[in-house]
């Protein structure tokens, strides 16, 4: 069971690639990594971005698939869209099923993108994709709404060109799903930690190890709710590899 992670390097190991390969290690399947951009950060604070040219993310992806039999892949930080439109014709290519973290901003606030990429990834990543996962203030990038309440994120998901799930760390702990046009709510207590760097790369790349490991959409989306919230409870992720 091989997955793929397509994002930045965090060099702090909590977000990025290096997040997603100790999720995939945790959850029982194996993990490569595709590089988009080098980062200078840690939880608190992003210092500097060098991205990779396009023709290396795309030598990146070539060489992997080359070696690796990959259905399922999962998208962190693309930084252009140039990296985007290049993203979404490997995904036509070798017949890939995405599940988009749209991430533009980090958790300390730091952008992370060249520019906007809302539109880039609602025009050619999005549509192709079997999942995205924003958080409030990316689904309103994505949308163009502002999203206060259940109600608002159920009419935001009607905006989104894929299945999604608008995660609720920043809605009262309201996780609001669309699968295949049906709503689901799942709510979940909300921890006050320090512990939230990466979050959103953990779960992602957790919902892709569920998909990998023959579970559905809706069923992966909530068993790695579970898996989020007990590494924020235990402050690792990697204690949890000895648990799942």
């Amino acid at each position: 069971m091989v997955v793929m992670s397509i994002a930045g390097v965090d060099p702090s190991a909590g977000a990025g690639v290096f997040a997603d390969i100790k999720t995939f290690q945790a959850l029982g399947v194996y993990g490569c990594g595709i590089i988009t951009a080098l980062t200078a950060q840690n939880p608190n604070k992003v210092f500097s971005i060098s991205p990779v040219n396009e023709e290396h993310v795309c030598e990146q992806i070539d060489a992997v698939l080359d070696a690796y039999d990959v259905t399922y892949v999962k998208t962190g930080m693309l930084y252009s869209k140039q990296i985007i439109k290049l993203i979404s014709e490997k995904i036509d290519e070798y017949d890939l099923k995405a599940v988009v973290d749209p991430v533009m901003v980090a958790t300390s606030g730091g952008d992370l993108t060249k520019d906007n990429l809302a539109n880039a990834l609602n025009k050619y990543l999005l549509p192709k994709s079997i999942l995205t996962t924003p958080n409030v203030e990316e689904a309103e990038k994505l949308t163009g709404l502002k999203i206060s309440s259940k109600e608002d994120a159920v009419m935001a998901t009607e905006k989104i060109p894929c299945n999604s799930l608008i995660t609720g760390g920043h809605l009262d702990g309201i996780n609001t799903m669309r699968i295949d046009g049906e709503i689901t709510i799942e709510k979940q207590e909300l921890l006050e930690s320090d512990n939230l760097h990466g979050t959103g790369c953990n779960l992602s790349s957790a919902i892709v190890a569920y998909l990998e490991k023959g579970n559905d959409i809706k069923t992966s989306c909530i068993k790695s709710f579970d898996y989020v919230y007990e590494g924020i409870k235990n402050g690792d992720y990697g204690t949890l590899i000895a648990k799942l």
